[in-house]
């Protein structure tokens, strides 16, 4: 494992190998998981299902050409009726027997992709669900620098790439190398050493040849595929802010963006077409060159009496049975190598460490009054010289404390620490005494309850983005936070109460209103430590107004920090502390700080004279509205 530099080139924008014997060896360390334990004995009989099928495979022709050599020595022996009808009955049964062993190699593939679907489904799951749970488990700085629908094409592609190379390796390429020389040898042993050449060289020149086209067309492809990435890239990211598109009348030019991503796509694809069918018209060459040679050379044998009709017969059809699997080794070479690529993919952000890691032994958090110290803190996101700097807190048990200071001083950088979404550089950050670097993330933030700017909402239902909060609560304790987040009218209103669904990050709802489910999320949640990240800084006064008294109720009893950007939401703190270019410059109550008249007097008073301007202009601007149209 290698941690991941934030400013680095994502997977998805690499181009990996692809090596296929790194892909082979993946696919064993999936099939090796204990949870595929159950499936051992199946995938063992699974090939041997297959293995049993190619000897069927080979079989069968030698079958067809007895029965043609039985049914030529019927016709010699028409005028022998003994003789002719026991050849007569020979050469049914050797068809008969030749439609049942054909019937067999068909049929045992069938029954062993029947018996492998749940093996190949449960490994794509697993394969989904480890680089999905991986993901979620990155640091947030990670995720700050990707695009969500690329990450999602990389976590498919490589568990589909699970189900092909399983599939295509072992039941395809493996037994048509196995038919391959059961095939030359039964040919040497039956019909002569020269067919066996034939259909040796055959192969060789069709392997070869689709080797050499195919690792050209594999950069073809490379190039499509991340062309296709691109697009639903593209996709993902317009379709999700469709709001901004449209206060934006960006209709068009998102339109056009996602046109140019598709456009350069469809030229890929072409390439990538044209590339096959060159592919096909060489493969088909070579595949009708060795069928005329085992005629040609066959005919001139069955002349000198070294074989028989019904011998060309079986290895004409030898010769087929040989080129079907190989007839699309090109596709399953091209895919192979391509699933070898999307699994080293999904594997490079597998082998990616979080920033942000759980210690070795890790013990549970264990609060027992809430209070919080940052101690010497310092830390710089990534190209800043500096987020907040020496910073020293102490926040006392169930307390109220702002956090107020221009934008960038570092009030949102405090509370990220404190949630360890980033560790600092230097410094700890303690609660009730415990360094929570040395605590279990999960046990942490299970102690911390959020309500920030922008609530974002599951596109689910009402219940079930407020359960969030305390998943299996019950609909007492659910109606106890609907109830305390001011929340009750408005279910009420709504036909299907709160089975009502959000849409998509919760756009069906006002802003207020979604700040409130936020509330009765935390309530529920009822954490000892509420956190309150600007959360009435997008609202209008009215609706402020109503998110506060939810928010009043929230913080009841429990240590709660207020980012503030309107300071009259955090006049009634215990503390205010002001943050000026990452350091603490000034804190005391609201009446102390007006009185020392530094950093937060001006900000209050600067704010006073916006709202008293504010006020005056939405006057002027009734006053215009009310007079008449100039004529």
């Amino acid at each position: 494992m290698r941690p991941y530099p934030v400013d680095a080139t994502p997977p998805e924008g690499r181009a990996p190998e692809g090596r296929l014997g790194e892909a082979v060896t993946r696919v064993a360390v999936i099939l090796a998981l204990p949870e595929m334990g159950k499936w051992r004995a199946r995938m063992a009989l699974a090939f041997i299902i297959t293995v049993a099928a190619k000897f069927l495979a080979v079989s069968a022709p030698v079958l067809f050409g007895e029965g043609v050599n039985l049914v030529s020595d019927a016709a010699d022996g028409d005028g022998d009726g003994g003789a002719g009808t026991l050849a007569a009955g020979a050469f049914a049964g050797a068809f008969v027997l030749y439609g049942l062993v054909r019937f067999g190699s068909a049929a045992f593939p069938e029954l062993r992709d029947a018996m492998f679907a749940p093996v190949s489904q449960d490994a794509q799951r697993l394969a989904a669900v480890r680089g999905f749970a991986h993901v979620q488990s990155l640091s947030l700085a990670w995720h700050q620098t990707r695009r969500t629908g690329a990450v999602n094409r990389v976590i498919d592609r490589g568990a589909n790439a699970v189900d092909f190379l399983l599939r295509f390796l072992v039941f395809n390429i493996l037994p048509a190398l196995i038919e391959l020389a059961l095939a030359a040898s039964v040919a040497a042993v039956l019909y002569g050493w020269q067919f066996s050449v034939v259909i040796v060289v055959a192969v060789a020149l069709y392997a070869i040849t689709t080797y050499a086209m195919t690792e050209w067309r594999v950069k073809l492809r490379r190039r499509m595929n991340e062309a296709d990435t691109e697009v639903n890239a593209v996709a993902v990211d317009t379709l999700s802010n469709f709001e901004t598109v449209k206060a934006f009348a960006a209709e068009d030019r998102e339109a056009g963006r996602y046109d140019d991503a598709k456009r350069r796509y469809s030229d890929a694809a072409t390439d990538s077409r044209q590339s096959l069918a060159l592919l096909n018209i060489v493969q088909a060459g070579i595949m009708n060159a060795g069928l005329l040679a085992v005629a040609l050379i066959g005919a001139f044998m069955v002349i000198g009496g070294e074989l028989r009709i019904g011998d060309i017969a079986a290895l004409t059809l030898m010769l087929m049975s040989v080129y079907q699997p190989l007839n699309i080794l090109g596709f399953a070479y091209r895919e192979i190598k391509q699933a070898a690529v999307d699994l080293e993919r999904l594997f490079q952000t597998l082998d990616l460490e979080p920033e942000v890691a759980d210690p070795a032994g890790g013990r549970e958090l264990k609060v027992s009054g809430g209070a919080v110290r940052f101690e010497a803190v310092s830390f710089a996101h990534p190209g800043r010289e500096r987020s907040v700097e020496a910073v020293d807190l102490d926040i006392a048990p169930g307390s109220f404390v702002g956090l107020a200071g221009a934008s960038g001083a570092g009030k949102s950088t405090l509370l990220r620490l404190l949630f360890r979404f980033y560790d600092p550089d230097a410094g700890r950050v303690l609660i009730d005494g415990q360094d929570i670097a040395g605590v279990t993330q999960e046990s942490l933030r299970g102690q911390l309850g959020l309500v920030p700017q922008e609530v974002v909402l599951f596109n689910d239902t009402l219940r079930a983005n407020i359960e969030y909060g305390r998943p299996g609560a019950c609909e007492t304790q659910i109606a106890d936070a609907v109830r305390r987040a001011h929340l009750e009218a408005f279910v009420a209103s709504l036909p299907m109460g709160l089975d009502t669904r959000v849409g998509e990050r919760g756009l069906k709802l006002s802003g207020g209103e979604k700040q409130r489910v936020g509330v009765a999320r935390a309530i529920l949640k009822n954490p000892p430590i509420l956190i309150l990240d600007e959360a009435t800084s997008a609202l209008d006064s009215h609706t402020e107004g109503e998110v506060q008294a939810a928010l009043a109720e929230a913080a009841r009893g429990r240590t709660t920090i207020s980012v503030a950007h309107r300071l009259s939401t955090i006049a009634g703190a215990d503390r205010i502390h002001v943050l000026h270019e990452g350091r603490v410059a000034e804190s005391g109550s609201h009446a102390e700080l007006i009185a020392r008249d530094g950093l937060y007097a001006a900000m209050w008073r600067r704010q006073a004279e916006a709202s008293r301007s504010g006020v005056g202009e939405r006057d002027s601007a009734k006053f215009k509205e009310s007079q008449p149209a100039p004529r």
